[in-house]
């Protein structure tokens, strides 16, 4: 099935059942308020919210028109957002962008960090920019919501925790990144308020495409309306959500509506080499930081510039029959 929260006026917005085709939807009030008190009693209430939606693909209740523009993030807030990083070849690119090596560690120890969750941006947000010297990009990643996970969870049993799958784009500000990192304590101003999907769907609803914790379809990143990616999530991708979510949960319970994300999307090229981009071919890039990366490599330098107020950035992912799955983020820069 696939879920939204419109944003209602309320902080939390109210919890809709949306049709596949993502032309309609019908209000789950009666069965819970918000995505939050759906995910709090999970095993209780999603039978019943999965019979709301067989009876919205038959129009057997009344619907309204679903209009993406209006919904929230599926979570306007959550109790919490981690990122992980489970494309190791953003984090070599970035390594070797530097001259250094990448840990042998990275390879089966993700890394992750403690994002903001008290406030998401919505899909169809601007994204506030204080100073363009901060270096503002996007990031499309893949992200889970999970139900309760006990402490010490396995992989194999992560993955039955795993309730629902969204995409996100986890803005950056990477001109301040390197002295946050300095000071040996982690991301906090240079993580900004993340955007995701307008829908957020249960695994089972991507078929043949949910294999291993991993969606196996292009990722699409559009940059001022332009292709600027195609990575495929289900290459390349050292570590599954699963395993995300068994890392977050190694020393501590994950409560009902954790957020888990994958990571920037990131394929290599076809041999082992940087990629190169979608107007030369390639399959492109999830963020601004790695082709700055890979001009690096072989230039010596950067020369694109990171967001400036007036870019665009739009990131979706579409079936096997070209079909909208999640909806789009779609969000413009804009001066705070």
């Amino acid at each position: 099935m696939k879920l939204a929260t419109l944003n209602d006026g309320t902080r939390d917005g109210k919890l809709v059942v949306v049709s596949k085709d993502l032309t309609r939807y019908c209000a789950a009030s009666n069965i819970a308020p918000t995505l939050q008190a759906a995910l709090d009693n999970w095993t209780d209430v999603s039978p019943l919210l999965e019979a709301l939606a067989i009876d919205v693909e038959h129009e057997a209740v009344p619907c309204d028109r679903f209009h993406e523009r209006e919904a929230h993030s599926p979570l306007p807030r959550a109790y919490q957002w981690a990122d992980g990083s489970a494309y190791i070849n953003h984090v070599e690119l970035v390594r070797k962008a530097r001259d250094a090596e990448v840990p042998e560690s990275f390879y089966h120890d993700p890394l992750m960090y403690q994002g903001g969750s008290d406030s998401f941006l919505a899909p169809r947000q601007d994204i506030p920019l204080g100073d363009v010297a901060w270096g503002c990009d996007m990031e499309g990643e893949i992200a889970c919501i999970t139900d309760d996970v006990p402490m010490g969870v396995s992989k194999e049993d992560a993955a039955d925790h795993i309730k629902l799958v969204m995409l996100v784009n986890d803005v950056s500000l990477r001109g301040l990144i390197p002295g946050e990192l300095a000071k040996g304590f982690g991301f906090f101003q240079s993580k900004p308020a993340s955007a995701f999907s307008p829908v957020c769907v249960t695994p089972d609803e991507l078929g043949d495409a949910w294999k291993g914790s991993v969606i196996h379809l292009p990722l699409m990143v559009d940059y001022n309306g332009e292709p600027f990616g195609r990575a495929n999530a289900g290459v390349d991708a050292t570590f599954s959500l699963a395993d995300l979510v068994a890392h977050a949960a190694k020393t501590r319970n994950l409560g009902a509506g954790t957020i888990i994300g994958s990571g920037t999307v990131s394929n290599q090229g076809p041999g082992g080499d940087p990629g190169k981009p979608v107007s030369e071919g390639g399959l492109g890039y999830s963020c601004i930081a790695e082709i700055r990366m890979i001009e690096t490599i072989y230039d010596g330098a950067p020369k694109t510039p990171f967001m400036k107020p007036g870019d665009t950035v739009r990131i979706e992912m579409r079936d096997e029959h070209n079909h909208s799955i999640f909806g789009a983020i779609e969000q413009h820069v804009v001066e705070a």
